[in-house]
């Protein structure tokens, strides 16, 4: 017998997000499963910190405050609550449900996931973590938990593992795993799916945009939607802008299964409702990520704020006068942003930010010391000398890298209810992959010679007709990318990823052609000393890009101006190249 579609939502994308959404969710429309994601690469090395100081901690704390009332709506709703806010210590977590659920008089039970912690085998980490899938969360719920948490497990699998329970599908259901991975994507960040941190955001009312939630059927197949009457817009331009997050190559590598994006196919069936299909799904490899924070040094930070003239002078002065203090420093970042603007008509658009940062293994070459010097110039220095902020200590910042590990040597384990601990077998391994699908019978892109930074793309660049193609060169007009593209870019560690997708037939046919890993690099030119790989998604018109080693040890290191990469993919768009005049939105008539 079918069972009919289960009924999924999130109320959380990372680890401070909006508090009253679990509230928000589980009262504004059915829901069988809520799930909340608090953990990222930024997060494990928080918590780790946080177990430093009391081996108790190591857990989202926000969790608990949200569970003070969202305990007894659940429970009222029949609504399971699946988190992996559990974070470095889920068996902690789950003590201090149980303890919460006793003093607000709600009966639920409670179980956990454990044994991604590995900190112990990993010399001089801070924390160890195995990304594990969601059969721990499924033999938790088939034991008749009403609240899982876990460590660290993909974010995906907070998804995968309720289909699974909910179904009773298989370990090696892949194509129905896939599915149910893709949905689990796209719902794991919260409101990027309704509308939030969207290219067309202007489309749209995303003032305060819903949660997302999934309707995901027996086969696989799911409708992304979110409850009636909140904010923001579910389409398929908002969910192919999440199924390109932070995912490198067409395979997407997972505990559970290995998801082949690109077979997702999207349709719009209405009002705030995309429909899911086609997903393909392989065996999941042999090996698991392992996610390895340290603390990578000492760092500290002095932003030199330069008005009116003589910009670039002032910016030589301050890097010559601070040149003996940074001697010996291990790493010394100077960035000059032209803020300022010619004839301003305020103060603060008349200045540019000349940033420093400094990062060392000994905070005191990066301490009081350097900032102190940095300020005795005030009255030494160039005209109108200020800083943003006062001079302060060296701070530690983190280091995040990744390892692989054989999938037998985890000890991926539910405690159920009742304490009974299950260990749970990886999967079978994997056979030999077919190759990912490529588009029938592409012409070459065309070949075009990269120049260096501004000006956008070398003249000419965008207007070609696919080689070969006997056609004649098309109108064009020099545009930036954004008129017709649509982007979204993140982390994974050190490395970026640009996902970039158009929204018609002929805007696909001209930007596979012409946005090429060269065009890529030229119109980012920061990425040109990095590998950049490209990969081709057909089904959703897009190209994925990952360029490698770009965010140097990871977000925790701050050493970029955007260290989590969220707003490369917005800088793309800002660029300038040549677009044919008949893909460009009509103008809007005037009165």
């Amino acid at each position: 017998m079918t069972r009919r579609p289960l009924v999924i939502g999130n109320a959380s994308g990372f680890y401070g997000d909006r508090s009253g959404a679990l509230r928000e969710m589980l009262t504004g429309g059915p829901l069988d499963v809520l799930t909340g994601d608090y953990l990222a690469e930024l997060t494990m090395l928080i918590l780790g910190r946080d177990r430093l100081k009391n081996p108790d901690l190591g857990y989202a704390k926000t969790f608990l405050r949200q569970l003070e009332e969202g305990l007894g709506l659940a429970h009222e709703r029949g609504v399971r609550i699946v988190a992996n806010a559990g974070g470095l210590n889920p068996a902690g977590l789950a003590d201090a449900v149980r303890t919460l659920a006793a003093k607000v008089g709600v009966p639920v039970r409670v179980a956990h996931v454990e044994g991604d912690d590995l900190t112990a085998r990993v010399d001089g980490a801070l924390t160890a973590n195995a990304y594990l899938g969601g059969a721990g969360i499924t033999a938790c719920l088939r034991a008749g938990a009403d609240v899982v948490v876990t460590g660290r497990v993909t974010d995906a699998a907070l998804v995968s593992g309720p289909a699974a329970w909910w179904f009773d599908w298989a370990p090696d259901d892949h194509d129905r795993l896939a599915g149910a991975v893709t949905a689990g994507h796209v719902l794991e960040c919260g409101t990027q799916a309704t509308g939030g941190n969207y290219s067309f955001f202007a489309r749209h009312d995303i003032r305060r945009p819903g949660f997302p939630l999934a309707e995901i059927s027996e086969d696989g197949s799911a409708v992304i939607t979110k409850h009636p009457g909140t904010g923001g817009a579910v389409t398929t331009g908002t969910v192919t802008a999440q199924l390109l997050y932070e995912t490198q190559g067409v395979r997407y590598l997972g505990p559970d299964v290995t998801t082949r994006l690109d077979t997702v196919r999207l349709t719009d069936e209405g009002a705030d409702r995309v429909r899911v299909t086609g997903v393909r799904g392989e065996a999941p490899p042999a090996s698991l990520k392992v996610g390895v924070t340290r603390i990578g040094g000492w760092r500290n930070e002095i932003v030199f704020v330069l008005t009116g003239l003589d910009i670039e002078a002032k910016a030589r002065l301050v890097r010559t006068q601070l040149t003996e203090v940074l001697e010996g420093v291990a790493d010394t970042t100077w960035t000059l942003a032209r803020t300022d603007h010619e004839d301003a008509d305020t103060q603060e658009t008349a200045s540019a930010l000349l940033r420093l940062v400094v990062r060392d293994p000994s905070p005191d070459r990066v301490g009081r010391t350097l900032t102190s010097t940095a300020i005795e110039l005030a009255l030494g220095s160039y005209p109108g000398f200020h800083v943003t902020a006062p001079p302060g200590p060296a701070q530690p910042y983190g280091v995040f890298t990744s390892i692989l590990i054989p999938s037998d040597e985890v000890p991926h384990t539910a405690v159920l209810p009742d304490g009974t601990r299950v260990r749970v077998p990886p999967p079978e391994p994997p056979a030999s992959p077919a190759p990912p699908a490529e588009p029938a019978a592409l012409p070459a892109p065309p070949a075009f010679e990269a120049r260096g930074s501004g000006g956008g793309a070398p003249e000419g660049v965008g207007g070609a007709a696919p080689a070969g193609s006997g056609a004649e060169p098309r109108k064009t007009v020099r545009a930036p990318l954004g008129a017709v593209a649509g982007a979204r870019s993140g982390d994974k560690g050190g490395d970026a990823n640009v996902g970039v997708w158009v929204e018609t037939d002929p805007a696909w046919q001209w930007l596979l052609h012409t946005l090429t890993v060269a065009a890529f690099q030229a119109l980012l030119p920061e990425t040109a000393r990095h590998t950049v790989d490209r990969h081709v998604l057909p089904h959703l018109r897009a190209l994925n890009f990952t360029v490698t080693g770009i965010l140097g040890d990871g977000v925790a290191s701050g050493h970029r101006f955007d260290p989590q990469a969220k707003a490369l993919g917005e800088w793309l768009r800002a660029r300038h190249l040549d677009i044919p005049v008949a893909l460009l939105p009509a103008p809007e008539a005037t009165s």
